[in-house]
């Protein structure tokens, strides 16, 4: 018998409009999809990939697919500066995004108004199968996503200003399941930065299932900068599939400070030879918040490289989980890799559990992995102590200065403060 979440989601479904459903010759594929979640159901102990987050509570839940409530105060946003697309609960307001300054060659729309128009060729990432078992929300993301990000930069456009994707969750008159799809590509030569902010509008209990494919043609560069700061009684399962060009270069970093439940799945293939991945981030898991990470790189062409730095902490009862594979592909020659995870316990019950993996099939590469879980250096401690910091506060600087790594990869400075703040804003909370 399917989870009530499941039944719930297969009778929203026959809710939902047809026209939108049915756009671009999409039906077919969305129903397929929906089947093949069905048949599956969510993915238990046993499925490898997420054996260490546990599902059951939200299987459990029911979650309506039809529109939730979009209301949301404009200073929820007012700190992000233009151009920016806002959806609020899975749809896009016009009243909240800013559109102006976007420059020539740059092509910035929704998913919604692109099956509008009903052209197959603008929508058709939509038809993707996916056929693991464990990808049921990669599967009901494919049945049920009807708005989204649609960004594609020309070839040689090089965007000065970054453009903002965000999504609000806001409160509703009841728990809804928000499924969004974005796509991002950048042509030859194209350059761009892009911030990606999942926030709180307001307190809320939604479900929110987000899917990004990146494409990166040949000597694209795109820094990207994702913010998850959700409302801490959310539910949010986030995939990103990169796909990477020759000498394409592909710099992130994410900040997972948020939600009750967070999973966030980057899958990155470098196809391209010389391509590379920068990717570092923030596990900030306190309460009995969970947040789980799953890194997939594929070194598919030769000379490819990969930059992995990532931090996790854990208070409370919260709890971390992390997995950085690297696998370089037989042929995939001259490729470096590298993959550090750090990890701090900041409470003793507070868990942290991390698996670097590195799969090598290649020759002549140079590859190394690494993860250690410690506590706050007690020297260090000691020596801002003594000269007359307070306990709460040092503690609060050591970990501040143990995460502020990560925003090295952040090149623009004003994002680059702007993040610190948040990130500043948000981790004193540890010292209680």
């Amino acid at each position: 018998m399917s989870a009530p979440l499941l039944q719930e989601l297969e009778r929203g479904f026959a809710g939902l409009p047809l026209a939108q459903i049915d756009a671009g010759g999409l039906g077919a594929s969305r129903r397929a999809q929906l089947a093949a979640a069905l048949a599956d159901g969510l993915p238990g102990a046993r499925a490898e990939r997420w054996r260490h987050t546990s599902l059951r509570a939200l299987e459990r839940r029911a979650f309506s697919p039809l529109p939730a409530t979009t209301q949301a105060d404009a200073d929820a946003v007012a700190s992000i500066p233009g151009p920016r697309l806002v959806f609020v609960n899975g749809r896009f307001v016009p009243s909240l995004s800013l559109l102006d300054g976007i420059p020539d060659g740059v092509e910035l729309t929704t998913l919604a108004q692109a099956l509008a128009r009903g052209d197959a060729r603008d929508v058709d990432f939509l038809a993707r199968r996916f056929n693991a078992a464990d990808e049921t929300f990669a599967r009901l993301n494919a049945a049920f996503a009807l708005d989204g990000l649609l960004l594609r930069i020309a070839d040689g456009v090089q965007c000065a200003a970054p453009i903002a994707l965000v999504m609000l969750g806001a409160a509703s008159n009841g728990d809804a399941a928000i499924h969004l799809r974005h796509l991002i590509e950048l042509g030859d030569g194209a350059r761009l930065t892009l911030c990606e902010y999942q926030l709180a509008a307001s307190a809320q209990t939604h479900l929110v299932n987000s899917f990004a494919h990146v494409h990166l043609r040949r000597d694209a560069q795109l820094d990207h900068v994702r913010v998850q700061n959700e409302d801490a009684t959310a539910t949010l399962v986030t995939r990103t599939d990169a796909v990477l060009g020759r000498a394409a270069d592909y710099r992130r970093v994410d900040l997972e400070l948020g939600a009750a439940l967070s999973r966030h799945e980057l899958n990155v293939a470098l196809q391209g030879d010389g391509a590379q991945v920068h990717a570092s981030g923030v596990l900030f898991a306190d309460g009995r918040r969970h947040v789980d990470t799953r890194l997939n790189i594929e070194h598919i062409a030769r000379d490819t490289a990969c930059e992995l730095n990532w931090r996790g902490l854990g208070a409370d009862r919260g709890r971390v989980v992390f997995h950085g594979g690297i696998r370089i592909r037989a042929g995939a020659d001259g490729t470096a890799a590298q993959l550090s995870n750090k990890n701090l316990l900041l409470s003793p019950q507070a868990e942290i559990d991390t698996q670097p993996v590195l799969e090598i099939h290649a020759d002549e590469v140079q590859a190394s992995h690494g993860a250690t879980v410690g506590q706050l250096d007690d020297a260090a401690l000691f020596y801002l102590r003594s000269r007359g910091v307070p306990q709460s506060e040092a503690r609060t600087l050591l970990t501040l200065a143990f995460c502020r790594v990560v925003l090295d990869g952040i090149d623009d400075a004003d994002l680059r403060d702007r993040i610190d703040a948040l990130l500043s804003a948000r981790l004193p909370q540890v010292s209680a």
